[in-house]
């Protein structure tokens, strides 16, 4: 079979069933080209993406800026390892520690693999500036996280599809409900050896759940209350999603570090990845200041592929296209638009219960139980219409679609979506 052979829908779901392993339950639809809020499958039927490749697409598929600096830099150098310098990874740390406000930046490639960068910088902290004895540093997490699925993340998750039979588990994290300050306060004022908190500012695999306003400001005051690091996993939830350039920002419009306290809770660590590269290349980041970033020393951490020329060039446009076309502000102004009308149709609906979320990152939620197939149908006959979006959860759905979305299109696709929704009406 020639690589770039042309295979059917059906074809192609074959290949990957038989010899693929297992780990993805994909919406039956098979997708051959991108660009910009639409998607097209084997067969050439159009579709508007809602789900943004999990929010990795934000500035849209195939942005052609991204494209064209991905291309001009493959055609120049691509890896070189960390062995040698190159001479795009400087440019890139300075241009993202500029534009988001830290001293330094550790480059990786996946968001799983950030997180992990994050928790090891965390425990070296804890043990050559806090103090702890060494092997004795802790992480608070939260209830129904997600930050990934190696064997470390899904030690501290309390999602048993992903946890079941992989154990032994990491220890090493405390477990405490999320959007709760007073649990918090009690596990940080009572816990022994606490090193940081890792947080997701809204929990997006959760199902979209967005915690009180002030829910941030009493955890970045809690941490530096009891000098622990404060730890935001931004990874779908930054790059202008929720309407502000990061979560943490609030309603902040800036476009990185400001004096804006009440609205920006400065994480002391930021862990960035999906949008980092506009969903055209595997780019993270783990960003932190001096005081944090400078106990990693040479050999310490790495990665072949962290920082080579094409994730460096690549990332830096997807950055810049975030900024030029404003995409934070539109994301902000068309959410607002669609929970509005999504709300408009709720007070009819005996099928959703409500919708929630922030700038384009929403979910509805199904009023099923989370075992039922309500949900997983409503996303095959929105594909049947035209949109793709996905469940989580049993009974929740994401809609996340790319950030350059206009309104008419948005509108367009809350058509769609709420005639699809009709036909469920009981």
């Amino acid at each position: 079979m020639a690589i770039l052979e042309k295979l059917s829908s059906k074809e192609a779901i074959a290949l990957e069933d038989k010899y693929g392993a297992h780990n993805y339950h994909p919406l039956p639809v098979v997708l051959s080209r991108g660009e910009g809020v639409f998607m097209w499958d084997a067969e050439g039927k159009k579709y508007y993406d809602f789900l943004s490749a999990y929010s990795a697409v934000n500035q849209g598929h195939c942005h052609p800026r991204i494209v064209e600096a991905m291309s001009e830099q493959a055609k120049t150098l691509t890896l070189t390892s960390r062995a040698f310098y190159n001479d795009m990874l400087g440019k890139f740390e300075k241009y993202a520690t500029e534009y988001f406000g830290f001293d330094k930046m550790l480059p990786m490639n996946t968001g799983a693999e950030a997180v992990e960068t994050a928790i090891k910088i965390c425990r070296k902290w804890a043990y050559e500036k806090k103090g702890i004895p060494e092997q004795e540093a802790k992480i608070v997490v939260f209830e129904n996280n997600f930050h990934g699925r190696t064997t470390t993340i899904i030690s501290f998750s309390n999602d048993e599809g992903a946890r079941k039979n992989f154990g032994p588990y990491t220890p090493g994290f405390i477990k405490v409900a999320y959007n709760d300050p007073e649990a918090l306060k009690e596990v940080l004022e009572t816990e022994k050896n606490v090193a940081g908190v890792l947080i997701e500012p809204i929990q997006g695999e959760a199902g979209v759940f967005r915690p009180d306003t002030d829910f941030m400001a009493k955890v970045k005051s809690l941490c530096n209350a009891n000098n622990v690091l404060f730890i935001a996993d931004e990874i779908q939830t930054g790059i202008a999603r929720t309407g502000s350039l990061l979560a943490v920002c609030g309603d902040c419009t800036c476009q990185g570090h400001c004096e804006q306290q009440a609205t920006y809770q400065r994480p002391d660590m930021l862990v960035l990845g999906k949008a980092l590269s506009g969903g055209a290349y595997p780019v993270s980041a783990v960003l932190a200041d001096d005081e944090i970033m400078n106990v990693i020393q040479p050999g310490q951490h790495g990665s072949t592929f962290g920082g080579n020329p094409v994730a460096a060039a690549v990332a830096m446009e997807a950055l810049e296209v975030v900024r030029d076309e404003q995409l934070a502000q539109n994301a902000r102004e068309l959410g607002a638009l669609f929970r509005e009308k999504l709300n408009d149709y709720i007070e009819q609906s005996s099928i959703v219960t409500l919708v929630r979320g922030k700038g384009l990152l929403n979910a509805i939620v199904v009023n099923d139980t989370e075992d039922s197939s309500t949900a997983w149908d409503i996303c095959v006959a929105l594909k049947e219409n035209g949109l793709l979006a996905k469940p989580t959860h049993g009974n929740i759905i994401r809609f996340a679609p790319p950030l350059v979305m206009t309104r008419e299109q948005l509108l367009d696709c809350i058509d769609i979506i709420t005639k699809t929704l009709k036909d469920f009406e009981k």
